[in-house]
């Protein structure tokens, strides 16, 4: 339930800094229109992009199972995003409140309960990354919300990661989405490729190679790799 709490508070303040407050009214700052619900579905398009799914292109291409959770991640910045706008904009919950819905459905018991999942078939993956963005895309209904956040969850457990996992990856991204920021991401200055690398992959691998880094040392290890 922390860890869920943790996530929670980070993505709220990534939020405020990014879009300013008050963005779960909708819009952002500078005044522009957000919907997370859009943010979701074209994230999970991306995802599929993980499978060599295209028959007629690329036949032998074998699935990109670490792009796979870094899009899973991915994801869940928006998943959790729309539940915030939804818990403060309509709602009036408390993050504590919200997490305990989350942590009431069947999905996140499976994610705390699996310790070292594996893979699913990579077309059960595709069918379930294609249920959640089916729900981003149907009008927000009573109990809509609860069914997405679920089946984000097994998504994740399909796709190899568990609790700890979920959270050590998701603060990685928390992370390098502010360095980006800092760096000149909303201007269109910010270099995404760094010596051949796509900087995901430089910080999935600053954390697997000291997984026992705090989140203010990885910042550093972003800022000493990051091309000048």
């Amino acid at each position: 339930m922390n860890k869920l709490l943790s996530m929670l508070q980070l993505q709220q303040q990534l939020n405020d800094a990014t879009n300013g407050i008050g963005w779960e009214r909708g819009t952002t700052k500078e005044g522009k229109r957000i919907n997370w619900r859009r943010c979701i579905y074209m994230e999970s398009a991306e995802m599929i992009d993980s499978f060599g799914w295209k028959h007629w292109k690329s036949i032998a291409q074998p699935t990109d199972y670490a792009n796979l959770q870094i899009e899973i991640v991915d994801v869940w910045h928006f998943v959790m995003s729309l539940v915030l706008e939804d818990g403060i904009y309509r709602e009036n919950e408390t993050h504590e409140q919200m997490v305990t819905w989350m942590a009431e459905t069947k999905g996140y018991e499976m994610l705390c309960t699996q310790s070292a999942p594996a893979f699913a078939s990579d077309e059960a993956l595709m069918l379930k990354i294609e249920t959640i963005m089916r729900r981003s895309l149907e009008p927000a209904i009573n109990g809509d919300l609860e069914k997405m956040v679920d089946d984000f969850f097994r998504l994740s457990v399909m796709g190899a990661l568990n609790l700890d996992e979920l959270y050590r990856l998701y603060v990685g991204k928390n992370i390098l989405n502010q360095f980006r920021q800092d760096h000149g991401y909303k201007e269109g200055s910010y270099i995404k490729i760094w010596n051949g690398l796509e900087d995901n992959a430089v910080m999935k691998s600053a954390w697997e190679t000291n997984p026992n880094m705090s989140p203010s040392e990885l910042y550093s290890v972003l800022k000493e790799s990051y091309p000048s």
